[in-house]
């Protein structure tokens, strides 16, 4: 069983607290707060978009959509600290994607949006993990996919 930092287990996670966490800093922390995470079965996480994203700017001038392939680093953010804030020291690892399937853009993801991460763990198999997820706004689905994913050491910098 792994043992979880005794000051990372909580109801939410706040921005400061995501950062102890995922290895991810400004501008590419693509989630702001953890509302519920359930140790090796699900997260719930919050994504609060707004005009100020850096990629805004090119994204498209005139009509501001979110990248789709950002909103899906922001799940695969939020399937790292499902996996990561288990762990004694969670710096130490990286999760890497290692591929997407049944992917599906539903809705798209303006400024003014919050988007609702819902992250649950399908399987895991020595180092790889399978995750559904879906982004809802609103109540309305934005964008589903299956996830894969692999626990690796972090290389020391």
């Amino acid at each position: 069983m792994i043992k979880m930092s005794h000051d990372l287990v909580k109801d939410s996670y706040n921005i400061q607290d995501i950062i102890k966490i995922l290895p991810h800093r400004y501008p590419f922390v693509l989630i702001d707060r953890i509302d519920e995470v359930k140790q090796g079965e699900y997260v719930k996480a919050i994504k609060n978009v707004t005009i100020n994203e850096p990629f805004f700017q090119g994204h498209f001038p005139g009509q501001p959509v979110m990248p789709g392939v950002l909103s899906l680093e922001s799940m695969a953010q939020a399937t790292a600290f499902l996996m990561l804030h288990e762990l004694d020291d969670p710096l130490r690892k990286n999760m890497f994607i290692s591929g997407v399937d049944k992917v599906r853009y539903r809705r798209l993801i303006i400024p003014g949006d919050t988007m609702h991460i819902n992250i649950r763990l399908v399987s895991k198999k020595l180092t790889l993990y399978k995750f559904d997820g879906t982004i809802k706004i609103n109540n309305q689905l934005a964008v589903q996919a299956k996830i894969f994913s692999n626990l690796v050491d972090r290389v020391e910098v």
